[in-house]
């Protein structure tokens, strides 16, 4: 279990390494870079670098919120 345990753990930090690295040169390296340039069709257009941390951050407190209140009408209704 502890090397399947590690293996995942790897695996999850090769994966945010790679989104970081990814929407790092995104945002940060590939406005100074010619728009002619071939790397720009590897990229989504500038407007979702704002948009998808937003939504993802708007879809993740909903979801914190939904689950939060389930637990506290769950809590509620164990005590009753």
């Amino acid at each position: 279990m502890e090397l399947a345990d590690k293996a995942v753990g790897f695996l999850l930090s090769m994966i945010s390494l790679s989104i970081f690295t990814y929407y790092t040169f995104w945002v940060i390296i590939l406005p100074f870079v010619e728009s002619d340039h071939f790397i720009h069709r590897y990229f989504l257009p500038q407007e979702y670098a704002v948009l998808i941390p937003v939504f993802a951050g708007v879809g993740l407190l909903s979801f914190l919120c939904v689950f939060i209140g389930y637990v506290m009408l769950k809590s509620k209704k164990k005590s009753s």
